[in-house]
This record gives C-alpha cells, structure tokens and sequence, in this order.
C-alpha cells in the first residue's frame, strides 16, 4: 500500500501524523544543520508500535561526494551513524542529498566517492539518495549526473528519493522524469511531493504548499501516481494536512 505523509517537525512524529492524516512520517534524528551524533530516541518503541511508516532524513550538512576530508569523512560516518538508529525505529530508507563537489573540482571524484562510501560500509537501512535543486557541481541534479552516479553506485543496496520541487527546479519535465529516472536508477523508493515557490529551471529549493506553489497540484500528484511509492510532503506545516488530503483524493485513497 502506498503511504501519504509528512516531514513531521514537532517532538511527537505520532501525534503529528494523527492530526495531519498522515500513512507515514520522517524525521530528523539531530539537528539538521549541524554534525551532532543521532542518540536513540526515547518514543522509539512508540513509533515502531505506532504502524506507521517512518522515513530518516540525513542532516543537510552531509557531503559524502565532497573532495574536502573534512567534510566527507565526517559525512560517512554520520550517514552510519543515522542509519543505525533509524534501524531501530523500522525506518523504510535514510534519504541522503545527492551532495556535489566544490567549484573547478571534477563531479567524477564526488561520484567515486559515493562509491567508496558502499564499498567500505554496509547500512542496515537502505540509503536513498536524493536528487538536488541546483548547483552546477552537484552529482544528483541532472539526469545525465544521475546516470552518472548511478553507473558507479547502481550495484549496491542504494535507492532513489524523487523531489517534485529539486526536479522542477533543475529544470526536469515532471510529466517525464518518473520514466525517465527509473530507466536509469530501475527504481524509485520515495517521493518528496512539494510545490515551488519559483518558475521552472529557476534552479532555486524553496518549497512551498500545492495551493500557494508554482507547479500544478496536479502534476506533483502525477508524479506520486507514476512513481507507485510512499510520498512525503516537505511543504509549511500550515499546508500538510491539505497537501496530504489533496494527494490521498488525487490517487483515489
């Protein structure tokens, strides 16, 4: 069964998902802006009891692609570090930014990288990459990169994390890209159903609810549709519980 949900950004993931109507969940396990090591959280028993779908998102400071060892060996170890505790909370997938590289630097040494990062560790949940807005050394935004990537990583026990907002901003053709991605990666594991705050190809991450946003509500329901997996709504909490029951309506839910 397809599950519709939320970011949830209070304390109570299962509190929020009753009052929004949410299938599923995701979370952060630390401060998304900083390296601070996940702790097991105290609800977990509560959240696996809960039935709901749980989803981890990695902190955004997170580069696994990075050239610089202070970023990416650091990066490696947080994303093993969220893996292990999203474990214990029966998450379905670790969403990891595809990550870039810094300017004049080559993109395919952050795709060697990524593949250093499966060859020398295994994860106990499955890490999806997620493709990005913009940024011209990024491994994730385009699809060629996205080919790119995969061809190195493709082996592995690695999914795919589809952001309508990332791709519309990247200047992809969302009528498209759930075809066009899976024909690369073979899959998609989730999708981060968002709205934007401006024009395609403005290459610009500003999410926004589908009745305020720049991509037609029914378009980013065609890609949840295409793609045939769990959604997740990054939009303004005051937009999730209509965002969530506009997509619900929307699949025939």
């Amino acid at each position: 069964m397809v599950m519709i949900g939320a970011h949830a950004r209070s304390e109570d993931p299962v509190a929020t998902a009753a009052e929004l109507g949410a299938d599923c969940v995701q979370v952060f396990l630390a401060d998304p802006q900083g390296w601070k090591k996940p702790v097991p959280r105290a609800d977990a028993a509560a959240i696996v009891a809960s039935g709901l779908g749980v989803y981890v998102h990695a902190p955004y400071l997170v580069n696994v692609a990075s050239t610089n060892n202070r970023i990416r060996i650091p990066s490696r170890t947080m994303v093993a570090q969220h893996s292990a505790v999203a474990a214990e909370l029966g998450a379905r997938g670790l969403i990891v930014h595809g990550g870039h590289v810094a300017d004049g630097e080559d993109v395919e040494v952050g795709v060697a990288n990524w593949r250093k990062a499966f060859e020398r560790a295994t994860y106990p949940v499955r890490v999806l990459v997620e493709n990005t807005a913009g940024g011209e050394n990024a491994c994730a935004r385009t699809l060629e990169r996205i080919a790119r990537l995969w061809d190195a990583i493709g082996e592995y026990d690695v999914g795919f994390c589809l952001d309508t907002c990332h791709a519309w901003a990247s200047g992809l053709d969302l009528e498209n890209v759930v075809d066009q991605v899976r024909a690369i990666t073979g899959r998609i594991d989730l999708v981060h159903a968002n709205s934007s705050r401006d024009e395609a190809g403005s290459n610009r991450d500003r999410h926004a609810g589908f009745a305020d946003g720049t991509i037609p509500a029914e378009l980013v329901a065609h890609v949840v549709r295409e793609a045939g997996c769990d959604a997740v709504v990054e939009t303004p909490a005051d937009t999730q519980a209509a965002d969530i029951a506009y997509l619900r309506a929307a699949l025939g839910g």
